[in-house]
């Protein structure tokens, strides 16, 4: 009984920690690489600037939403190829952001006093993402 209380202790930390690491990790790519500023320059759509933010709340609720909820829906063909290609366009950026966004953690380690630990902030980092896969491929994939 305690050994599973403690252990959904311990997926509640891992998965708020996951969270939080996508979380910033997306708030970087926004802010860092003004995605959504540039966008809003280059298609001169400045009266817009609340609809931008009700997109991405929305988008980010509702992919929330549909990775955890138990939906299955049948879907066209072109409907599968649209939304495949949406998604490409997204990790595609997002692959290409990345290099962008790591150029944060040192920006963020000088501003909090931290240069020393730079290493060790990124090799935390790393490794929590290779644990995390890991836990996620042989706990829950089989």
């Amino acid at each position: 009984m305690i050994q599973e209380i403690l252990l959904n202790i311990l997926q509640i930390f891992i998965g708020f920690s996951g969270g939080i690491a996508v979380g910033a990790g997306f708030v970087a790519f926004i802010t860092v690489l003004g995605i959504i500023p540039r966008l809003i320059q280059l298609s001169k759509t400045e009266k817009y600037v609340k609809a931008y933010g009700a997109a991405v709340i929305i988008g980010m609720l509702a992919g929330a939403y549909f990775s955890f909820a138990p939906i299955s829906t049948s879907q066209s063909i072109f409907a599968l190829i649209l939304w495949g290609a949406l998604h490409g366009i997204f990790n595609g950026m997002l692959a290409a952001a990345l290099t962008e966004v790591l150029n944060v953690f040192p920006i963020l380690t000088r501003r909090i006093g931290m240069e020393e630990y730079v290493i060790l902030f990124m090799m935390a980092l790393m490794l929590g993402k290779v644990f995390g896969s890991l836990f996620q491929w042989i706990y829950f994939v089989r």
